[in-house]
């Protein structure tokens, strides 16, 4: 382990988390020496676990989605498996899925440790020559049978049941408990969990009894790690959510396991406490994450279905707010179905065909709205999807809203309307790093702002990349430089302490807002006072035709260097002119930037960090992209940006 990343860690945690830490190594321990044993986790009874509703859901899809599942099942009994932008190599899964598929890395070639090594030995956060671990937790997943479970459900295709029982064997007879990649971390085993209960919800008793009966001992055992090794304290992000989601369907889909009244009872209680938690209380995801919201408002909402369901609905506190991240999804979702990004995005889902999607928040959001029979909110995502059936999703999406709308609690500020006459989107943020003492997925991005116009992205964040294996480009998208805000002396406006840790955190705020005679939202905040004594205070005004920014440098000091960050969106070309900067599309001009004259203006794309210029698209994926800086070395306290749009 890194010492350094463990200092930093430490410095992180309060007492209570580290006499946490100290006890769950200890858990550990105990568990090395029951590793392999399957025995422990003998369920009894022979039936297929079921969640509530799950199968009659399914069973309504309309003809798109039964075609969309067709379509994706017949990919993956083809032997074609594709995620996070990476197709793995031709699945050879006749007669049986070899062992080697489970500790497959698809980017390197490599194999991670398998059956051989205690799962909590694996260095999977630094192990140069392989890809990221997410990829080869992907295939762990199992999300890719769920499509295929849904085939058969509605077809009634017997290569797609003993493609099920073979699979579902294989896992189990090459992933035994605490062996492996599989067993390092309990959103990984909910997910699984997860996907293993829609299995056997859509094939019941059809499927062998061995099969039955394993996922029977699989599940579980998962009940078992989840609740023995808990996230807590600042790991109580994301990851609480989804293992108390899986505690709660195990423990719903299997009654009689040893505890579980109370295991649902305490795992429901949970789900509601942190769902008003997790979504503020206007709306926004509490990892600062339009992305990680929709995921933990998935876990949720298949939770809250369960729950209705099976006659033990959820409190009504967790619908309202499920209702109320929809509604702020609608705020910002552009008319394709895509939202803009900010923070970090992993990719994952809850309920999945197995394929890209690209509009993950509004798929989400629509299914809210599907669930608790309420007209949408916002747009449609793009295509049908598995989620779409089982919660009835609307088919047609509304209107998106228009004038100027500020989430003070979760600290965003949305413009939508006409400047010159084209329809546009202005999204600015002055919220909170991120989610409790590690802000975890947040970026250093504060009082920074997106573009868009007709739709299409101008300026904007420049994504996420990768986790454990991006090294340097995990710190340079999270990175104050790479957003379009103000850096100062070349330095971060939050410190960052690890891959997932932060330090020192810049705190935001509103200022103030008005809507007339023209929008205007002023912010500041201190993430350079320690450093520079200085703060840093940025105000947007959107009159008729041009946008004004107005950066203003409060303190007693002389400003260091200043860098002013705008980067763009791919295919858009930026050509200078003096302190001028003119934007096109395909030859088509769409905005021209005035540049303050005390500095000069640069256009980047492609560099190494420092300098960059690039978008990541999807996990895994960057392209270069053209990236403007202004920079001044004896900057005045105040200056202004003028924004034409053309």
């Amino acid at each position: 382990m890194n010492a350094i990343w463990l200092m930093n860690r430490l410095r992180s945690m309060s007492m209570a988390e580290v006499a946490w830490r100290v006890r769950e190594q200890v858990l550990r321990a105990a568990a090395r020496r029951n590793a392999g044993e399957w025995e422990r986790y003998g369920a009894l009874g022979s039936r297929a676990p079921q969640l509530p509703g799950l199968r009659s859901a399914l069973e309504r899809a309309s003809g798109p989605i039964r075609e969309a599942t067709r379509a994706a099942s017949g990919r993956v009994l083809a032997g074609d498996f594709c995620a996070l932008g990476v197709a793995w190599p031709r699945l050879e899964t006749d007669p049986d899925f070899p062992a080697h598929l489970w500790t497959l890395d698809p980017v390197s070639g490599q194999h991670w440790p398998g059956v051989d090594t205690f799962s909590f030995d694996i260095n999977y956060k630094d192990a140069p020559g392989f890809g990221d671990i997410k990829y080869a937790w992907e295939f762990h997943r199992l999300q890719f049978l769920q499509p295929v479970a849904a085939h058969y459900l509605l077809s009634g295709d017997k290569s797609a049941l003993d493609f099920l029982d073979r699979a579902i064997n294989s896992w189990f007879i090459h992933n035994p408990p605490y062996r492996g990649i599989g067993w390092n971390s309990g959103i990984e085993l909910a997910l699984r969990s997860i996907s293993l209960l829609v299995v056997s919800s859509c094939c019941g008793d059809d499927l062998s009894f061995p099969t039955r009966s394993r996922i029977r001992q699989i599940l579980a055992s998962h009940l078992a790690w989840m609740l023995r090794f808990p996230s807590k304290f600042s790991s109580a992000n994301n990851h609480l959510v989804a293992e108390c989601a899986g505690e709660f369907l195990i423990s719903l889909a299997m009654p009689e396991l040893s505890g579980s009244r109370g295991n649902l009872a305490k795992a429901q209680a949970a789900l509601e406490r942190e769902a008003g938690t997790q979504i503020l209380a206007d709306g926004v995801g509490a990892e600062q994450s339009p992305t990680y919201g929709a995921f933990t408002a998935e876990f949720l909402l298949l939770c809250a279905k369960a729950a209705r369901d099976s006659g033990r609905p959820m409190d009504p506190s967790l619908n309202a707010s499920l209702t109320r991240f929809a509604a702020f999804i609608g705020w910002i979702s552009l008319a394709d179905g895509t939202t803009p990004k900010i923070g970090d995005d992993d990719e994952g889902r809850v309920l999945s065909l197995a394929e890209d999607e690209n509009c993950y928040p509004t798929s989400v959001a629509s299914a809210i709205c599907g669930h608790l029979n309420i007209p949408p909110l916002g747009p449609a995502p793009d295509k049908v999807s598995l989620r779409a059936a089982v919660f009835d999703s609307p088919t047609i999406g509304a209107a998106a809203p228009s004038g100027s709308k500020v989430f003070d609690t979760g600290g965003y500020s949305v413009f939508r309307g006409k400047i010159a006459e084209k329809p546009a989107m202005v999204l600015f943020d002055h919220g909170p790093l991120g989610y409790l003492s590690i802000a975890a997925h947040g970026h250093a991005d504060a009082l920074s702002w997106q573009l868009f116009l007709r739709d299409r992205p101008v300026l904007v964040d420049p994504g996420t990349y990768l986790y454990h294996a991006g090294g340097a480009w995990r710190d340079w998208f999270r990175s104050t430089q790479a957003h379009n805000t103000l850096a100062l002396g070349g330095r971060d406006q939050s410190t960052i302490s690890g891959a997932f840790n932060w330090s020192h955190k810049a705190k935001a705020e509103l200022l103030e807002h008005r809507r007339e005679p023209t929008a205007l939202f002023r912010a500041s905040h201190d993430g350079y006072v320690k450093a520079f004594r200085l703060v840093h205070e940025r105000t947007l005004s959107i009159a008729s035709s041009s946008i004004q920014v107005t950066d203003r440098l409060l303190g007693s000091s002389a400003p260091p260097r200043v860098d002013m960050i705008y980067q763009l969106a791919p295919g858009i070309h930026a050509e200078v002119e003096g302190q001028h900067v003119h934007l096109s599309v395909a030859g088509e001009p769409v905005l021209r930037i005035d540049f303050p004259s005390d500095g000069a203006v640069a256009v980047l794309a492609g560099q190494e960090p420092p300098q960059c210029g690039w978008v990541s698209p999807s996990f895994g994926t960057k392209l270069p992209s053209a990236r403007i800086v202004w920079t001044a070395f004896t900057c005045p306290p105040s200056v202004k940006t003028q924004f034409h749009i053309i």
